[in-house]
């Protein structure tokens, strides 16, 4: 058991806590990570033979916990020097009575000793951790984690990342007229830059290699406690988090540990606040004045500082997003002289000519049966020309433009990755081998707590230290069946909306009312389409969460695999969810009606629905504008700013309601950056994004190709 309590001069110590919220106590050792956890404590009694006017804790404040810590929790100076790391148990107050726990106090304190034993696995393994002290019967409490040179140093050569030599080459530029236009453009361009700091020398380049320590002479290390940025600082300690285990009690890896509750999070540090009058500038503020602001929509993006701050992961994927909307400009430009092009030639329109023109007196057949009577196709006028505006000569330019477009954007982001990757060098990225996730050590070590008798009796364990086809077979049926039943469930979801279509229409059909019966078809339209998106966002959510759960049974050996499964099973099935009742429209309305005498009939009195006399495009510039519209405004809007912020507050609000109102005299009156954080929703990948944006692109793509038919 790791305690370590404070005397009186460290009591002091802790209210002056480090001014910037990014250090220790002893301002001197950067917060790499932290770690918070809710703890509830039950209050101990002394016999009465004890003359003791208030009651004790029962268990001794935590308080400082670190390889070079103060106080009674350091090891001896024999241990340091010979590289150990070890805690000296303290002994528990004297004369304390002890009470029978229940049921949810012996689940805290089984959460304690879990976190207790992880804690000290930590230490072992290198890390400096700082406690604060729990000195209320229950509250929220944080574990910071320092890495010292030792360990950043000997996780970034098991890691192969590359850092930066004292070797510097420089780039030579191509001349001639490509050189001058770069240059004009740059003079154009200067207003919309943000203003970042930027390299001395944007033409030399620093050579990188995997970090050795063998051959640390050949790195530029002026300051150790510099040479690995924040963001590489975080991710060595999360590897270190992600595979430090709790064996006693099955527990492989920070993840289990949050999965369990015996953490409510891990996370690093932000760089300070992002607002306020202060004029201590960081990163994080200069990114939010310079990228993260409505008001700087118009600037491009500080790609390299938002790659400093986040990591290269992040920096591609906005690097990504800033061409994608680069490229979106040409196409709304091309689109709106589409647009314009049906409008200005909306008079000249043979077709809707013909049908507006009153002295053509075309007769219709009825839309229905019984009750409908015959119909003047001058009527179907204002849909005919509304139909124009989109399917106009010029669309079929507009497509072929679009195919077009979808091939240069494809190529000039091949080409940005390549270059980014040189510039941050993630050249050789892909070849370096990665590690097993927590999920996958667990089921392995379930495996071989199973087979154990198998350990010992063949020395050849190549076959048992990994998963086999038989252990993931369940894994694959369920994926396989589940898979298939949620596309069952789209193409349901899609026929019941077709239903919905041909009864209202029947229904409205009856309607004593003229304005009714001559708005049967927009009425129909409109209110499907509505009850289209509806289900769409359901399923969105649902599927999501399926793909997430179908590629956790799986139990894939890297972070690698995991978000490619992912990605395919998410993919897969939004893809059929958001485009099956496009589709419906685009491809097959209209083709299975029949004729006059011989229609196709659905439960023998209902007749399948057909397209409108100018054709079934407008209405799919309809469906195609109401969910891109509704999942703009309800997804993005609603589902990525509104609940999380809703989350944020109500997770504000209920750790203010779970803790007791106790004086903490260990916590200081500015709360600190790792109280701020905290209550921030955390990081769910970008897995979201990319879907999301891929979704978007094909439906700008297929509004585009619809027009071909």
């Amino acid at each position: 058991i790791i305690n370590n309590y404070l005397d009186g001069t460290q009591e002091e110590a802790v209210d002056k806590a480090s001014s910037s919220g990014m250090h220790f106590r002893d301002s001197k050792r950067k917060v790499d990570y932290v770690l918070a956890y809710h703890y509830r404590k039950r209050l101990a009694r002394h016999p009465p033979s004890v003359a003791s006017p208030e009651p004790t804790r029962g268990s001794a404040s935590l308080a400082m916990v670190s390889n070079g810590g103060t106080g009674k929790g350091r090891a001896n100076p024999q241990q340091q020097d010979s590289g150990q790391h070890t805690l000296q148990e303290q002994p528990g107050p004297p004369n304390v009575e002890v009470i029978e726990l229940g049921p949810l106090d012996t689940l805290e304190e089984e959460k304690r000793l879990q976190r207790e034993e992880y804690e000290r696995n930590l230490v072992e393994a290198g890390l400096e951790i700082e406690k604060d002290p729990e000195n209320k019967s229950q509250g929220l409490s944080f574990v910071r984690i320092h890495a010292p040179w030792q360990v950043l140093s000997r996780e970034a050569e098991l890691l192969k990342m590359k850092m930066p030599t004292k070797k510097v080459y420089e780039i030579t530029e191509e001349g001639g007229i490509l050189k001058t236009l770069n240059e004009i453009w740059c003079k154009l361009t200067e207003p919309l830059q943000p203003q970042v700091p930027q390299h001395e020398n944007n033409n030399m380049k620093t050579l990188s290699y995997p970090f050795s320590r063998e051959k640390i002479y050949l790195y530029n290390i002026k300051d150790k406690d510099t040479f690995f940025d924040n963001a590489t600082r975080s991710r060595i300690v999360r590897e270190i988090l992600k595979r430090t285990s709790a064996k006693a009690r099955n527990s492989m890896g920070i993840g289990t540990l949050i999965a369990n509750n015996v953490y409510d999070s891990a996370y690093p540090l932000h760089d300070g606040e992002y607002e306020g009058q202060s004029d201590d500038m960081n990163d994080r503020k200069l990114l939010y004045r310079e990228w993260a602001r409505y008001g700087a929509f118009y600037k491009f993006q500080p790609i390299d500082l938002i790659r400093k701050y986040f990591g290269e992961k992040i920096g591609l994927y906005f690097a990504w997003l800033g061409l994608y909307t680069e490229f979106l400009i040409p196409s709304s430009v091309v689109g709106i002289i589409v647009f314009l092009y049906g409008c200005i030639t909306i008079e000249s329109d043979i077709p809707s000519k013909e049908m507006c023109d009153q002295r053509n007196a075309f007769t219709m057949c009825p839309l229905c049966d019984k009750f409908c009577d015959y119909w003047n196709l001058s009527s179907a006028c204002a849909t005919a020309r509304a139909s124009h505006l989109f399917d106009n000569p010029a669309t079929v330019f507009f497509s072929i433009f679009m195919a077009v477009w979808a091939t240069m954007f494809l190529e000039q982001w091949k080409r940005l990755q390549m270059r980014l990757s040189y510039f941050w060098d993630l050249t050789g990225l892909e070849e370096e081998e990665e590690h097993p996730r927590p999920e996958y050590e667990t089921k392995l070590l379930q495996k071989k707590l199973k087979n154990k008798n198998m350990a010992t009796e063949n020395p050849s364990e190549d076959e048992k230290d990994k998963l086999t086809w038989s252990d993931r077979m369940p894994g694959y049926a369920t994926n396989f069946g589940l898979i298939l039943f949620m596309i069952m469930l789209t193409f349901s979801a899609v026929f019941g909306v077709i239903v919905y279509r041909i009864t209202s229409a029947a229904a409205l059909s009856f309607s004593t009312s003229e304005t009714t019966r001559s708005n049967v078809r927009v009425t129909v339209t409109a209110t499907a389409v509505i009850i289209n998106l509806v289900v769409i966002l359901i399923l969105d959510e649902i599927y999501g969460a399926v793909a997430k759960w179908l590629t956790e049974i799986e139990v894939p050996k890297t972070e690698k695999t995991f978000e490619e499964r992912l990605i395919l099973k998410a993919f897969l099935l939004k893809f059929v969810n958001s485009y099956a009742p496009i589709f419906y429209v685009a491809f097959f309305k209209g083709r299975f009606v029949g004729r006059p005498g011989h229609y196709v009939y659905v439960f023998d009195g209902y007749r399948m629905e057909e397209c409108a006399p100018g054709g079934c495009l407008m209405e799919l510039c309809i469906q195609l504008s109401i969910i891109m519209l509704g999942k703009q405004l309800i997804q993005n809007n609603l589902f990525e700013i509104g609940i999380p912020k809703l989350k944020k507050l109500l997770r504000k609000l209920k750790d203010e309601r779970t803790e007791p109102k106790e004086v903490d005299t260990n916590q200081s009156k500015d709360p600190q950056q790792w109280h701020l954080d905290y209550i921030l929703e955390p990081f769910t990948g970008l897995t979201p994004e990319y879907m999301e944006m891929s979704k978007f692109s094909e439906f700008a793509s297929l509004s585009a190709t619809t027009s071909f038919p």
